[in-house]
């Protein structure tokens, strides 16, 4: 398989990112982090999710992001939905494409949404078909695609299984998730294969973590497979509440600056990457895990 000329980022560092974050992150703060995000280029941004202030309080603001944030043309702004409620609030919020997420661990998805995989199907189901109504597009995850926290290794069939069920219901693209970041390049091909064998390759997005330091491995291995739409974070923003301490994301510097090297066009503008991170870093309360990122942030100090 041809390495792709081109990849498509989705920037999921506003709502997976600071979701994670401990420290309670302003409105205006969010704001002017997705905007600067859309300054630097990436054309895919996940800005917030629609879920249960209860439950995930990080993005209780979520209708006063999309509010405040300047949309460009082109760019194409997104929020994470659980469920039908979740999906009114972010279609009053006037959001057109929203995120749906399943699991391939039975005991992951009970764990985590209280649901069986086939109840949490069926859940994505009616809200897929009422998005579709609506006009809105759909993306979905696969979580602990590589592994789980309860359940370890998982089958690529499985995988391919929860992933080929997510399409079949009307979601244009399909990111596998390494949840728990416990993924490393002998396990991408044999789970992009037997994903591809039930999903077309460019509905099929990659989501890593770099908790143990293999998502840009994880990439480079992926792209000699025919991948071309990557997930990341700036500045490697988000953790894993299965992995206390972890570092978060893949982060999108770290992803850009490898692409640029191997001549995979991008359209971001690594230099303007950075200034969106170094926005947002104060108010998170720590300093921010991409490689490049801390790179880059030392050589500007005298």
């Amino acid at each position: 398989m041809a390495r792709p000329s081109a990849v498509r980022i989705v920037e999921v560092g506003p709502r997976d990112g600071l979701q994670n974050e401990h420290a309670a992150i302003g409105t205006a703060e969010k704001i002017g982090f997705v905007n600067r995000l859309t300054e630097a280029g990436l054309t895919s941004i996940e800005v917030s999710a629609f879920v249960s202030p209860k439950w995930v309080p990080q993005m209780a603001d979520a209708t006063e992001v999309f509010a405040g944030i300047t949309r460009r043309h082109g760019v194409r702004y997104s929020a994470l939905v659980p469920n039908a409620a979740g999906l009114d609030r972010a279609q009053a919020a006037g959001v057109t494409e929203v995120a749906i997420f399943a699991a391939a661990s039975e005991t992951f998805s009970k764990r985590n949404i209280n649901q069986t995989i086939a109840e949490s199907l069926t859940t994505y189901r009616a809200v897929a078909a009422t998005a579709s109504q609506l006009g809105m597009k759909v993306r979905a995850y696969v979580s602990t695609a590589f592994g789980c926290p309860f359940e370890g290794a998982i089958a690529p069939a499985r995988v391919a299984e929860v992933s080929a069920a997510l399409i079949e219901m009307g979601a244009f693209e399909v990111a596998v998730s390494d949840t728990i970041g416990i993924a490393h390049p002998g396990q991408v091909p044999p789970v992009v294969d037997a994903v591809a064998e039930r999903v077309p390759l460019q509905q099929i997005a990659l989501h890593f973590h770099d908790t143990r330091g293999t998502a840009l491995a994880n990439v480079l291995t992926a792209l000699d497979l025919g991948i071309a739409t990557y997930d990341a974070s700036a500045g490697g923003l988000g953790g894993c509440p299965y992995a206390p301490g972890a570092t978060g994301n893949l982060a999108t510097e770290d992803l850009v600056y490898m692409l640029d090297g191997l001549g995979v066009r991008t359209g971001v503008d690594l230099e303007a990457l950075v200034n969106a991170s170094r926005f947002i870093e104060p108010h998170v309360g720590h300093a921010l895990p991409s490689r490049y990122y801390r790179a880059r942030v030392s050589q500007a100090q005298p």
